[in-house]
């Protein structure tokens, strides 16, 4: 019962995410905006290092990862100056392109809780492409309303985020830092996995707590404890949701993986090398495309799994002749 209610889930999910496909390529937008922001300062790190340093920008891309490590913490604990520049140039960029993102995520969130619910039953077979575009629920008017109407509470969210993301960097480079030197690298990878894992476990509680501010329009309190219930009552159904999504993005990581192989092979080849380069860019867009298509597909599964949740809830209150309990 659980496995075809999950394949049910997902590939209402996936025909959601499908049928609102602007949102793709505007998430995929915004992220990749917010990377090339992060990565300005880290590159103007890099020469503000190398003029600490006394060497050439290029000597210092070229040295390997631990020597480049060392020399940059070194020049950075040397010069208080450039090591406060970097981290504000950092911190300004962070947060002023997190906001960016939190807004976009608004109106995306917003509109695939809107497609879910008023799309009927567009998984059940057979398959039709109208009834999938006519799922679709993206307009530019209802989705910049959406954005600014969830826009101060998934800012909230967000800094709440940012908040554990930095709470556990510092727990884990402690833990690092006060490992047994005895027990080698062994202890750092079992640290490095059980971190991995906290912060997707964090990333997963982030995107259902969304879901749930977009799909009741409640406030990040009352979202964060319908959240606990839902998980706590369908922790069966949200943990192979979860565990299934997982396994489909790690196996289109390694495919991106393996295609990224290929080009690298493809670039030592004199005459076909020359295409190397806007392939490898062809390749970059798709693979954001994609794995924001998968990102999408995951919130629409766990949307359904909700919408479900709350449907039961409602009839178990009425049923029972207590107060339904309304949303906001």
């Amino acid at each position: 019962m659980t496995r075809g209610i999950l394949k049910a889930a997902v590939k209402r999910g996936a025909l959601v995410a499908a049928a609102n496909w602007p949102v793709t390529l505007i998430q995929a937008s915004a992220d990749s905006l917010f990377k090339l922001l992060l990565a300005a300062p880290l590159i103007g790190g890099v020469f503000l290092v190398a003029l600490a340093v006394g060497s050439e920008p290029d000597v210092l891309i070229t040295l390997e990862s631990r020597e480049m490590i060392a020399a940059i913490g070194g020049a950075l604990l040397a010069q208080p100056l450039v090591l406060a520049s970097l981290v504000l140039a950092l911190a300004i960029v962070a947060v002023g392109g997190s906001l960016f993102v939190f807004l976009i995520k608004g109106g995306t969130v917003a509109t695939l809780v809107r497609s879910e619910r008023e799309s009927g039953a567009i998984e059940e077979p057979p398959l039709h492409v109208s009834a999938v575009v006519r799922a679709g629920r993206f307009s530019v008017d209802s989705y910049v309303e959406a954005a600014w109407r969830l826009f101060p509470r998934y800012a909230r969210l967000g800094f709440v985020l940012m908040a554990i993301y930095v709470v556990s960097g510092l727990v884990y480079f402690a833990a690092i830092a006060l490992r047994d030197t005895a027990a080698g690298w062994g202890a750092t990878a079992a640290v490095t996995i059980v971190f991995a894992f906290w912060i997707t476990v964090v990333n997963l509680l982030y995107l259902l707590v969304q879901i749930v501010i977009a799909a009741d329009d409640c406030s990040v309190a009352a979202a964060a404890r319908r959240v606990a219930a839902f998980v706590r009552r369908e922790r069966r159904r949200v943990a192979a949701l979860f565990a299934l999504m997982l396994a489909i993005i790690v196996a289109a990581t390694g495919a991106s993986l393996l295609a990224t192989a290929a080009l690298g092979l493809v670039a030592f080849v004199p005459f076909f090398g020359l295409a190397a380069l806007p392939l490898q860019l062809l390749a970059w867009l798709l693979r954001g495309l994609v794995f924001q298509y998968l990102g999408l597909t995951s919130a629409g599964a766990y949307l359904t799994l909700y919408r479900g949740f709350s449907g039961a809830q409602v009839q178990r209150f009425s049923g029972s002749g207590s107060p339904v309990p309304v949303h906001g």
